[in-house]
């Protein structure tokens, strides 16, 4: 079996375990995912998603954002961890949306890397499910799994992952599929304990089931 054909049976299989899989962090405007992906750095998604309730609260929208201070910020989000540096980051980032793209979040994956705090996970989330594009989000459920499965080869870096994974998946399954690996990490090929592989769906065609 190719690695493409392996990808593919893994994109069909997991379809159809988790047919709804979607993005874990609550949004309904573009710059809501941008604000809660940065705060989601080595913080739960779950956490994140209460947090941001308090933040919407007191500023909610662009330019209410863009003019908090940047210690009324921190105050909010630092139950995130890394509060300080979050903060300048949402603050940079909103200013740079307000005055250089009219308050409207960017659709294009290189604008999306030049906003502060901005990496190509972020970007890529943002292209694929707020804009619909081709995208390939490499969080760290991705990458464990991917190696796992044999998708790639003993590949840790998410932006050589990334590019692995480009060959080998069709553009419009990717967002989807990363979003389902996501869910799959969770459930069973999980990281703190011996991986489910006795209930995993792709036990068959994992290169390391049962190791």
């Amino acid at each position: 079996m190719t690695k493409k054909q392996r990808a593919l049976e893994v994109i069909s299989r997991l379809k159809e375990e988790y047919p709804d899989a979607g993005c874990t962090l609550d949004y309904d405007q573009a710059w809501k995912l941008l604000v809660s992906v940065r705060l989601a750095a080595q913080c739960t998604d779950a956490r994140v998603n209460v947090v941001v309730e308090d933040l919407y609260k007191k500023y909610p929208d662009v330019d209410a954002l863009a003019d908090a201070d940047v210690d009324d910020i921190e105050a909010i989000v630092r139950p995130c961890g890394l509060g300080r540096s979050k903060a300048r980051d949402i603050s940079a980032c909103m200013k740079m949306i307000r005055d250089e793209y009219g308050g409207k979040v960017p659709d294009d994956f290189d604008a999306l890397l030049k906003l502060p705090g901005v990496g190509r996970k972020s970007a890529n989330l943002i292209m694929g499910d707020v804009f619909g594009k081709p995208a390939i989000v490499t969080d760290t459920h991705c990458i464990r799994l991917v190696n796992r499965i044999g998708l790639v080869d003993g590949i840790k870096e998410p932006k050589k992952v990334e590019m692995a994974l480009w060959k080998i998946i069709p553009p419009e399954e990717g967002s989807d599929l990363c979003h389902r690996l996501v869910y799959h990490g969770r459930d069973v090929c999980t990281a703190r304990t011996k991986p489910y592989c006795d209930k995993c769906c792709l036990a068959d065609i994992c290169k390391k089931a049962g190791v």
